[in-house]
């Protein structure tokens, strides 16, 4: 049915339960909800895994009981993060060695691309075996690909590497969200979660510094060869205490014996074959998008009619009314992300061609957002944060719609430019409380046979949003001229070229109205009891 009967329920304290006397200082106790409509029968959760629910969480990610595999899982997301970061630096040396700059936007296309569909294919393979072979051949994918890429003697080929990466890369984060589900309890998992937020900090800083020294010094295929060497520590960590905590399906799941619910529209059997109309729809998009013609239309109108029913089919039932519960929370990832990210891509050309910045003044700017957006996932972490995560979420993203909607003002002479760092590093703030926060409750409100599904639908969300808006904002830049603001840039050095601010504004006012909406949408994570 389509009604959503928790509408008409009273509400808790947003934390999945009506006890708070009882509810452990560090965390609440997990929902299982087992439809995407957050039903008002609800059954207990199921153990995800006999070590961790009786390991004194006092111990920490970082105590004995975790060391291990804490280290060896952040670290394969710090190697992720470190080749995102540094490989943009690298790209352009590539495509002009091997004589396919025409070809360049194809190898960020081909990476997201397939990521889409190892992010689908690693959820549904995690659910019935477990997240150890996902996570393990996306692990051996992403260092077959950067090595693929990085020994490449054609633009192609290059590309061909980049898709592989895409593949290890979307079944590797899926996992590794099965992987905190089952190996971690629930008062330990907001903490591992700002653990992968902080990852993103030092590579997003120092990553296109090694980068740049590495291309110039060594070489650039020293970029995507030197990677793949790293992992083998991580993996040598991990792996043994992967295999023994979170192995195997999970407790309840169809291999395990018992029967599951779907929170999805599409059937396990179905899956698959969406993932394959989510990857070519998405890819015909990028396609259409890179070659702005009449003929593209073709390839785009196909690209949506692809994409339409997959993302129906893949995303929890409701997410596209903010439906109480899991579909919000998947929701919200995408209008976070999308809105932000998309809004993000353009502050560093706005600052060069409009107020005269150097491209390194530009890109500083933006640098302490990576601290502050690693300060709000720790702040979402702590136990006392927990009662209060949907009231966290809201904040942030009233914080992030408002950096959105300030960054603009530069574009006004007597602004000063510093502005728009503090107006960013809000909004990162903004949004680590929100990412990881997403992630927490995503754990919370999955049951154990869906962790896979559900983790592969909000990476979705994420990846979809971020290109869609994107796209959309590109297109906005565009019809208002701002294919030529790069000519006003001797002007901007006077103060800015008026004739192009209009193509920023309808780039940043309408991700700030998405952003705005995120604000309602936090509201509608919490689930709701019955009476």
């Amino acid at each position: 049915m389509s009604t959503d009967p928790s509408e008409c329920e009273p509400a808790t304290d947003g934390t999945g339960t009506d006890d708070l006397g009882k509810r452990s200082s560090n965390t609440t106790p997990s929902a299982t909800v087992h439809t995407a409509t957050v039903q008002a029968t609800a059954s207990p959760p199921v153990p995800t895994d006999t070590a961790a629910q009786h390991t004194d969480v006092t111990d920490g990610v970082l105590g004995t009981s975790y060391r291990a595999l804490s280290i060896g899982i952040v670290s394969v997301v710090l190697l992720i993060a470190f080749e995102a970061t540094a490989v943009g630096t690298a790209m352009p040396v590539a495509a002009r060695e091997l004589d396919g700059v025409s070809l360049y936007a194809f190898a960020f296309s081909g990476y997201f691309t397939t990521s889409l569909f190892g992010m689908v294919l690693s959820g549904q393979w995690a659910d019935r075996r477990g997240p150890l072979r996902p996570l393990t051949t996306g692990i051996i994918a992403f260092g077959v690909g950067l090595a693929l890429s990085g020994t490449a003697g054609t633009m192609w080929l290059f590309i061909l590497g980049r898709a592989v990466q895409g593949l290890g890369g979307g079944l590797v984060i899926v996992a590794l969200y099965v992987v905190v589900s089952r190996a971690y309890p629930e008062p330990l998992r907001p903490a591992i979660m700002a653990a992968f937020a902080a990852c993103w900090v030092i590579p997003s800083v120092v990553g296109p510094l090694v980068s740049g020294a590495v291309t110039e010094q060594l070489g650039w295929r020293w970029v995507f060869l030197g990677i793949p060497v790293l992992v083998l520590l991580p993996l040598a960590l991990a792996l043994p205490q992967i295999r023994r905590r979170a192995s195997g399906p999970a407790p309840g799941s169809e291999q395990d014996g018992a029967p599951t619910d779907r929170v999805t529209t599409a059937p396990k059997g179905q899956r698959i074959r969406l993932a394959f109309m989510i990857s070519a729809g998405a890819g015909l998009l990028q396609y259409a998008a890179q070659d702005l013609r009449w003929f593209s239309l073709l390839p785009g109108a196909l690209g949506i009619a692809l994409l339409v029913p997959a993302v129906l089919g893949l995303l929890p039932r409701g997410t596209y009314r903010a439906a109480r519960g899991l579909p919000s929370v998947v929701l919200l990832r995408g209008v976070a992300a999308g809105s932000f990210i998309a809004a993000e891509s353009f502050v560093p050309l706005m600052l060069v061609t409009q107020r005269g910045l150097s491209p390194t003044l530009a890109g500083l700017s933006l640098a302490a957002g990576g601290a502050t957006w690693a300060l709000g996932s720790f702040v979402q972490s702590q136990g006392r944060a927990a009662a209060h995560r949907h009231r966290l979420m809201a904040f942030g993203m009233v914080l992030v719609a408002a950096s959105i909607a300030v960054a603009p003002t530069v574009l006004i002479a007597s602004v000063p430019v510093w502005i728009v760092a503090v107006a960013w590093g809000f909004g990162c703030f903004g949004m680590g409380l929100v990412i990881s926060s997403t992630s927490v409750l995503l754990l919370q409100l999955s049951p154990p046979q869906e962790t896979g599904n559900n983790s592969a639908a909000l990476q979705i969300s994420d990846g979809l949003s971020n290109v869609l808006l994107l796209a959309l904002g590109g297109a906005a830049f565009a019809a208002l001229g701002g294919g030529a603001v790069g000519a006003a840039h001797g002007a901007a050095a006077t103060g800015g070229s008026e004739a192009h601010t209009g193509a920023f504004v309808v780039v940043f006012l309408p991700m700030a109205v998405v952003a705005a909406l995120g604000v309602w949408v936090a509201t509608r994570v919490r689930v709701r009891e019955p009476h």
